[in-house]
């Protein structure tokens, strides 16, 4: 229910005109703090506790834009190699022994699945932001949910969005993540974008 909404409340917003002088991020905050709105009055009519995590990239010429909240991640691949990756909202990826909040740590496997911000969460949402502004031929984003990046290193993601069309790698991911699951796997979700070099339009003549 929770993902449905912020799924909805995205394609609402891209949907309607934006309002003069809003910027990429300002389009992305917006998506993210109305559907935190939705899903809470949803908690609170119904006495659960909805939440969802989000990744989402707003692509413009040569410039990237994205945000996070949660431990769906965003890597950022450039000729096959890793450029970027978001840092996950658990505290499996942020506890050290002295429990101060940084990438990696010995209780990471204990608390991997124990989020501090998600779409929804009962206390303040942390939203991460980055951008890129020199977007290039063969750079590619992925996007996942840890059902998808819990089954890959982020070597072999790479690998494979760099051998495949982005359609066919996805497919090939789902496929290879429900194999490695065995039935017991989280939600699995993906979208890739990859940068190629447009094609020349033919010309013809009237006579072709």
């Amino acid at each position: 229910m929770a993902s449905d909404q912020v799924m909805s409340t995205a394609r609402n917003l891209f949907d309607e005109l934006p309002a003069a002088g809003a910027t990429a991020k300002d389009l992305l905050a917006q998506i993210a703090d109305e559907s935190h709105a939705v899903i809470r009055l949803t908690a609170i009519a119904s006495e659960k506790e909805p939440h969802s995590t989000l990744v989402a990239v707003l692509l413009q010429r040569e410039r990237a834009v994205w945000v996070h909240a949660g431990d769906s991640r965003m890597y950022h691949y450039r000729d096959g190699k890793l450029v970027h990756k978001t840092i996950d909202h658990s505290y499996g990826s942020r506890v050290t022994e002295d429990g101060e909040l940084v990438e990696g740590g010995p209780e990471k496997d204990r608390f991997k699945n124990v989020l501090f911000s998600a779409i929804g969460i009962g206390h303040d949402l942390r939203l991460d932001y980055g951008e890129l502004d020199d977007l290039r031929t063969g750079d590619c984003f992925v996007l996942a949910s840890d059902g998808l990046w819990a089954y890959f290193t982020e070597r072999e993601i790479g690998a494979v969005v760099q051998k495949l069309p982005a359609r066919e790698a996805a497919a090939a991911l789902i496929q290879q993540a429900r194999t490695r699951a065995r039935g017991r796997g989280d939600n699995l979700s993906i979208a890739i974008i990859k940068l190629e070099k447009a094609e020349k339009p033919v010309v013809r003549g009237i006579n072709g």
